[in-house]
């Protein structure tokens, strides 16, 4: 098998088309520098070099392997970077799970921010409701999940990262939009509600549920759905209204419109960014780091 320094030798005579420039360029004689050479025909059993008494013209299959050995070259150089870097922290990769909402409030600046400041850090990122990050997360699939709703542990760790106000999706004319002041939890109550399913969106589906038991009323839940984009799907269908997070108003549909209720400002829905405790994977510390940096400028703009 060939040896780097094997390669080192050819790429130098390949270059500069002379054994002994190749040999002065390589601080070396050039006797050892032919023998190098022609260890590495022998282990490929090819002739690389046309040799004449002007100096070394590579043949065709030469041309071919120059293209190799600068590859294999350029790749043995950069291992012992990519390495240290993985040690540190800076090169790497991180897989991310995410909700929808997540990726609006919270992963685009955060994924921004690693790009410009930890280039070497690729990330794999997956949308999956809440329960099924928490489940990848123990299970070693995802590294960091955004999610909603989850208690720290001794294995999990969490760290509030996003907090929003609840607003209320309407069809456009519906009848909550001609009252003439802001509705309350009571006007919303003598609708059909379309609100979050009870296991796979835990958290919003009793965020929901306290708000308007908080207020003893017992609304007509029509449909349950798992994700706040299907929520605005079915409202804008005309199956009901809705209470959604703040950031959903991003999401424009043909025949939405957002209402701000009476009496929910203080109740706040979050966002949390969850990983286990035990986690090893060095570039995982710099991005939590990053994004600790990046969330606390987006709350105290808020």
């Amino acid at each position: 098998m060939y040896t780097l320094d094997q390669l080192r030798g050819f790429v130098a005579v390949a270059e500069e088309r002379n054994f002994s420039r190749a040999a002065d360029r390589l601080g070396m004689t050039q006797p050892p520098l032919s023998r190098l050479v022609r260890k590495l025909e022998g282990e490929l059993r090819v002739e690389l070099f046309a040799r004449t008494h002007r100096g070394a013209q590579l043949t065709t299959a030469g041309r071919v392997f120059l293209d190799e050995a600068r590859r294999i070259l350029g790749l043995a150089e950069a291992a012992p970077l990519r390495a240290r870097g993985v040690a540190a922290g800076t090169a790497g990769t991180v897989r991310i799970g995410f909700t929808a909402m997540t990726a609006l409030t919270v992963l685009g600046g955060w994924a921004r921010a690693v790009g410009e400041h930890l280039p070497g850090v690729d990330l794999i990122l997956t949308e999956m409701v809440t329960a099924d990050q928490v489940e990848a997360v123990l299970a070693g699939q995802i590294d960091v999940g955004l999610a909603r709703g989850v208690n720290p542990s001794e294995i999990l760790a969490a760290r509030l990262v996003h907090s929003e106000p609840l607003v209320l999706a309407v069809p456009a004319g519906h009848p909550l939009t001609r009252l003439g002041r802001p509705p309350v939890l009571a006007d919303v109550a003598e609708h059909h509600i379309v609100t979050y399913a009870p296991v796979e969106a835990r958290y919003l589906y009793e965020v929901v549920v306290a708000a308007f038991s908080d207020a003893g009323l017992t609304p007509h839940y029509v449909q349950h759905v798992s994700q706040v984009h299907s929520v605005l799907a079915l409202v804008d269908a005309g199956v009901g209204v809705g209470l959604v997070p703040t950031s959903a108003t991003a999401l424009r549909l043909p025949s939405l419109t957002y209402l701000e209720p009476s009496g929910l400002a203080e109740r706040k829905v979050q966002a949390q960014c969850v990983w286990r405790r035990d986690n090893t994977n060095p570039a995982l510390k710099q991005v939590l780091l990053l994004g600790e940096g990046h969330w606390r400028v987006a709350r105290a703009r808020r």
